[in-house]
């Protein structure tokens, strides 16, 4: 996140902001017969443009749907917030919430309890996700976490008759593995400077017993008895003395982490926990059918702990502003963020469809989604993870810009070019820089 265009998009939204306010009022029913405008990035399209074709049926309200590609969207949202394009329903990713809520680019949704009444039965790191301020914004129709996985055959080839519970147990098996000639490197790691490093970060430090910042926003991770130390620590020793991870892991990305688990060159990993899929269906992957998933191992302080991340239905100030509009856009968030028909359709269709995770309890009950996700992989373990799943506690408006100091303080550490504490002495010192 550029932090020249955040700020510069939130001054020029609130120069405008004062005059478009009592022009929104005025015009109210105006607008009315307008079809919603709904603009989501190019994901899903297919599924997306079915359920809505079925949504315009059943209430009547039409809808100008158009998406754009994740690399552009932030950006072109942004844009069309300053610009006062017409927006009503949009998604959201839990990263933005800071600065579009501050900025004034998000409608609150506590005052509709049509929404509200799916709180209840949302994941609660979700929830956690959508409220900022003391407020809610929106509806979630997308979750995952950060995945432990193992290979079943190559544990069971070193004489190993369960994967490991601790971070210290899983070097133990490690080089028990190493010992063995099965994998020069048992555990994979990728710890490059992309946008999934802070879930693997968070992954490591949670499960350590830790986070980065407390509540108020004051950072910890500096703290050598705050975990995030011992995270770090674990990793650079993982590299430097068991030399169970490759130096090479801050060069591997999660994708190209994915594809070197699935081409059997490791024994354990942590990965996005929708990739099992992939990883146990023979046509993608060397190892299909061996991969099995376990509880994120804790830390000597820690837990089974791990991060989560979703994303969200929110409503912009415009649709908000109108009474008919709000309504109609409420209907539509339902209809894809809550039941449609008594049912969480859209969710389980993304489920279904491409096996993407879903952020309500309800649909581990669900038979259909038992029958699919066990032809692959354990759902059980599946929600067992979810319930200790935890939102970043870094989502803030300058956290773009922080990640990139803390990603190459991190990487310093773990080849030996800069102590652990030195590393996230420099993360700290950068976000009390950023938080002023």
């Amino acid at each position: 996140m550029n932090d020249w265009t955040a700020s510069s998009s939130r001054r020029d939204f609130l120069k405008l902001g004062a005059a478009a306010g009592a022009g929104l009022l005025s015009v109210e029913g105006q607008a009315q017969g307008r079809p919603l405008n709904y603009q989501t990035w190019s994901a899903a399209v297919d599924t997306v443009k079915s359920h809505l074709t079925a949504f315009e049926a059943k209430t009547g309200v039409k809808v100008d749907y158009s998406n754009s590609p994740w690399a552009q969207y932030r950006e072109s949202m942004v844009t069309k917030f300053v610009g006062k394009a017409p927006l009503d329903v949009m998604w959201v990713s839990d990263s933005w919430l800071p600065e579009w809520a501050d900025a004034g680019w998000l409608a609150p949704i506590d005052g509709y309890p049509q929404l509200t009444k799916y709180n209840a039965d949302t994941e609660d790191f979700c929830l956690k996700s959508m409220q900022y301020k003391g407020k809610q914004y929106g509806l979630t129709y997308y979750s995952d976490y950060m995945a432990f996985f193992y290979d079943a055959a190559k544990l069971q080839k070193a004489g190993i008759k369960a994967p490991p519970q601790t971070w210290d147990e899983l070097v133990k098996q490690s080089l028990q593995i190493k010992a063995a000639g099965i994998s020069e490197y048992p555990m994979m790691l990728p710890m490059a400077r992309e946008s999934w490093l802070i879930e693997f970060m968070s992954a490591l430090v949670y499960s350590h017993g830790g986070r980065f910042a407390n509540d108020d926003g004051t950072p910890v991770m500096q703290d050598p008895q705050r975990g995030a130390h011992q995270a770090l620590q674990w990793i650079a020793d993982a590299v430097n003395k068991h030399k169970i991870i490759s130096p090479a892991c801050v060069e591997t990305g999660e994708l190209n982490g994915l594809k070197s688990f699935s081409s059997g060159n490791h024994a354990f990993t942590l990965l996005a926990r929708y990739r099992v899929r992939s990883l146990n269906d023979p046509k993608q992957a060397a190892i299909a059918g061996n991969v099995r998933q376990a509880l994120m191992p804790a830390g000597p302080a820690g837990s089974h702990a791990t991060v989560g991340w979703m994303r969200f239905y929110g409503m912009t100030p415009q649709a908000a502003a109108d009474r008919v509009r709000a309504a109609n856009a409420v209907k539509l968030i339902e209809w894809f963020g809550g039941k449609a028909d008594g049912q969480y359709r859209f969710q389980k269709m993304l489920f279904t469809d491409i096996g993407t995770g879903f952020g309500v309890k309800e649909l581990f009950k669900d038979p259909e989604i038992r029958e699919s996700y066990q032809k692959y992989s354990d759902l059980g373990m599946y929600e067992k993870q979810q319930q200790l799943a935890r939102k970043k506690d870094v989502i803030t408006r300058w956290f773009g810009e922080w990640d990139e100091v803390n990603g190459s303080a991190w990487q310093s550490a773990i080849i030996g070019k800069s102590s652990v504490a030195d590393a996230l002495k420099k993360s700290a010192a950068a976000w009390n820089d950023m938080r002023k």
